[in-house]
């Protein structure tokens, strides 16, 4: 069985002591993913007062960014997004940020010509601290890869 350790040179740095993604045999496992851009600690769609303190976030922004962070660790590791058999998505504002998050969801994942995979959403009471902010949303992915 095949087994390796997968980081992308075009995905965010891991906060933590993790590969970005795992491969175990024909299934790619990747570690969370949120919406921090390579080289960078901010999060898109902050909105920060003069003190550095948030005081509003763009969820679509995030999920736009945490889908081509998926994206970029995909590809490093010789997969891609129409592999993805499973999503766990965790948002820390249910309420507030599911109709849009759902929205953007659908437009990577849902429909003719893309992988519609298994998806389980769920709200947290916090995500980590990604940089000049705390995240709203992060990705969990099983995907194939040959």
């Amino acid at each position: 069985m095949t087994t390796d350790h997968i980081n992308s040179p075009s995905a965010p740095e891991p906060v933590g002591a993790y590969p970005h993604a795992r491969r175990v045999g024909a299934l790619l496992y990747l570690s969370g993913v949120g919406p921090r851009q390579r080289g960078s600690k901010d999060i898109p769609g902050v909105t920060l007062d003069a003190s550095g303190k948030m005081i509003d976030y763009d969820i679509e922004a995030q999920c736009r960014s945490c889908f081509d962070n998926i994206r970029a660790v995909l590809d490093e590791a010789g997969s891609s997004f129409d592999k993805i058999v499973d999503v766990l998505v965790f948002l820390t504002d249910m309420p507030r940020d599911f109709e849009a998050y759902n929205r953007v969801y659908a437009e990577y994942f849902a429909g003719e010509g893309k992988p519609n995979p298994a998806r389980t959403t769920i709200e947290i009471s916090r995500l980590p601290q990604g940089g000049n902010a705390p995240i709203a949303i992060e990705l969990k992915v099983i995907a194939t890869v040959d």
